[in-house]
């Protein structure tokens, strides 16, 4: 799948540079300059006057195609609403205010928004839009089109939009080409960074088309790309905007190379699998690490035609894991989500499964800083002090390690264990089964849209049979597993968490009680903790990384500590393969793939492919 492709929900950690703090001297009313770019905490690695990221080529020759793919299929191209499975690249039609840097955690630079003016006190923020920018038919972008576009995702939208707003007071146009936000009391930290993301809609076309709907209309943007064709639930097409109004802008020089980006859909995974090494597709990761040890060796990966590599991944692996629907009560007695932790042999999974390729999930903030892999510091305990006797004891002593297992297969020790803690909540064995204190047999179904899972689900269910649970399956189709897990109709999922390396508001949406009856929303397991909740608000007043770190960490072992999740596994890479027709920069984007981004088409190395010539390598 298309996995972490598009840009619009991307995260990530800074190197070195030259620190610009943004400006505390009074330029206007609001105490604020015109800054060419905004961070969480202030420090730009990029100067005014900067004219590309260090990580493209900023001569890349233009042209070519990228065939891509994705299993499943789409129900609209239209990115910006809860109903419908969505096509995973139409983010690329739709300029934001400003754009990402993808070897800085948390900087955003100009794009629509020339520039921004942040307030002294962070109570509000101006940015002041480009003259030139414009839509795809040749209109201007106006501030009317960003308040608009803030309005009509804030009340229309997916969910996602009110939870991570919902501190803004207000949005309004001072001018044609100058929007300000203004902040409810408190204090914002990535708020200003999270506008900054916000992508800009026509007015004027969705006056005439209706936002909240699905749709296989290609909609009016403002972006590299537009949608070219549509061919519903099969293929889809984006063709680059040759008159793309900001191709010259410093945030886009070396970016967006691709003539056209053409992604193909595969109803089953093994098929699309097979059409790779037939050329029907030019890129995939690998996520399926069987097929990555043993599956590869075809003639045309040992001609050298197509390259396997690993690629670097200095982001949060975030956390996947067996998710529990704690609206059940089922599932409320920590207990119970304890002994399921303890029927999960992931050592066999791993070793027998995967090809020991993977790490164990400990944290939800795997391969990061801010993972809790150690004994609370003094910082940490500082915060969760006040909420002793709110979270669980181990909070205090140790960082959290799920249960091992020899990895042979025989967890008789494990389950001996997890049998003691389901009788101290009141379970009992009768007849063979697990029953509940209401005498009702314990019976789960796991949840998923596709049966490549069962090989590994499989396994955990033999051993939640011999603690006496009735365990099963059901395999349902993208479109009603996406409705079912948007209303929350489940007892048991497998999700991944995709974390930031700026944590912010997005953990109301992942973790906060007050998103946990929202349908749509992230907190597909349905957390309601007081715990959580207090120590999610820490980390958005965090002032300086050292706070935010420690305060992530303290909401790390609350969240690992209450079991609200069984733990799966990470891996900090990406397997890749794709016929050598492509070149990239010297340097990868230090927190993103990079590869539609800042790749390009070499039509010497497909010549080359064609006639059944291995090309270089890249970099050789």
């Amino acid at each position: 799948m298309i996995s972490g492709a598009t840009g619009i929900m991307i995260r990530r950690f800074a190197a070195a540079g030259v620190p610009i703090l943004l400006a505390a001297t009074v330029a206007w009313a609001d105490g604020a300059k015109p800054s060419h770019g905004i961070s969480v905490f202030g420090d730009l690695k990029y100067p005014p006057g900067f004219t590309h990221f260090d990580y493209v080529n900023a001569d890349a020759p233009k042209g070519g195609e990228i065939k891509l793919q994705s299993v499943g299929t789409y129900e609209t191209v239209n990115p910006f609403i809860l109903k419908g499975r969505k096509e995973e690249l139409a983010g690329l039609v739709f300029d934001t205010l400003m754009a990402r840097a993808m070897d800085e955690p948390d900087a955003v630079y100009g794009l629509v928004a020339k520039t921004a003016e942040l307030s002294e006190d962070r109570s509000r923020i101006v940015f002041n839009l480009d003259s030139r920018a414009r839509f795809h038919d040749g209109s201007p972008v106006t501030a009317a089109d960003v308040v608009f576009s803030f309005e009509i995702l804030v009340k229309e939208g997916h969910p996602n939009y009110r939870i991570i707003y919902r501190d803004v007071e207000k949005a309004e146009a001072l001018g044609p080409a100058k929007v300000r936000f203004v902040f409810k009391p408190g204090i914002h930290r990535d708020l200003p960074t999270r506008l900054a993301d916000l992508p800009v809609l026509s007015k004027a076309y969705y006056a005439k088309a209706k936002f909240n709907e699905t749709t296989f209309t290609p909609p009016l943007g403002s972006g590299p790309y537009r949608i070219a064709r549509v061919e519903p639930g099969r293929t889809i097409v984006y063709q680059r905007a040759a008159d793309y109004w900001a191709r010259d802008l410093p945030v886009n020089r070396g970016r967006h190379n691709f003539e056209r980006i053409r992604v193909e859909y595969y109803r089953d995974r093994d098929i699309a699998f097979q059409a790779f090494f037939s050329g029907q597709y030019d890129f995939r990761e690998e996520f399926t690490s069987r097929s990555w040890a043993t599956q590869y060796d075809k003639p045309p990966v040992n001609k050298g035609l197509i390259v396997r590599e690993t690629l670097d991944d200095q982001t949060p692996s975030g956390a996947q894991a067996f998710v529990f629907n704690l609206r059940r009560d089922k599932f409320k007695d920590p207990r119970i989500r304890a002994a399921f932790d303890l029927a999960f042999d992931y050592e066999w999974t791993n070793k027998n499964l995967f090809y020991s390729q993977y790490e164990r999930t400990n944290s939800m903030f795997e391969n990061s800083e801010l993972a809790a892999h150690a004994p609370p510091s003094a910082a940490e305990v500082a915060l969760l002090e006040p909420l002793r006797d709110k979270v669980p004891k181990e909070v205090f002593t140790a960082p959290f390690h799920a249960p091992t297992t020899a990895g042979t297969g025989k967890i008789r020790g494990n389950l001996r264990k997890a049998i003691r803690l389901l009788r101290k909540a009141g379970y009992r064995i009768k007849d063979g089964a697990l029953h509940g204190p209401d005498g009702k047999p314990f019976e789960i179904e796991f949840l998923n849209f596709e049966a490549t899972f069962n090989r590994i689900i499989n396994p955990y269910i033999r051993n939640l049979e011999r603690l006496g649970v009735k365990a099963t399956i059901r395999i349902v189709d993208t479109a009603n597993f996406k409705y079912r897990t948007d209303n929350f109709d489940f007892d048991i999922i497998v999700e991944r968490f995709v974390q930031l390396l700026t944590p912010g508001v997005e953990l109301r949406g992942y973790y906060g009680s007050t998103s946990a009856d929202i349908p749509g929303s992230r907190n597909l397991g349905g957390i309601k903790d007081v715990a959580v909740d207090a120590l999610i608000e820490k980390v958005l007043v965090a002032r300086d990384r050292p706070a935010l770190v420690a305060a992530v960490r303290a909401l790390d072992r609350v969240l690992m500590w209450n079991r609200f999740f069984v733990p799966q596994w990470y891996k900090g890479s990406h397997n890749v393969a794709y016929w050598n027709k492509f070149d990239r920069p010297k340097i990868k984007p230090r927190y993103a793939r990079g590869v539609i981004d800042t790749w390009w088409f070499n039509p010497e190395k497909a010549r080359m492919l064609a006639a059944g010539t291995a090309p270089p390598r890249p970099g050789n």
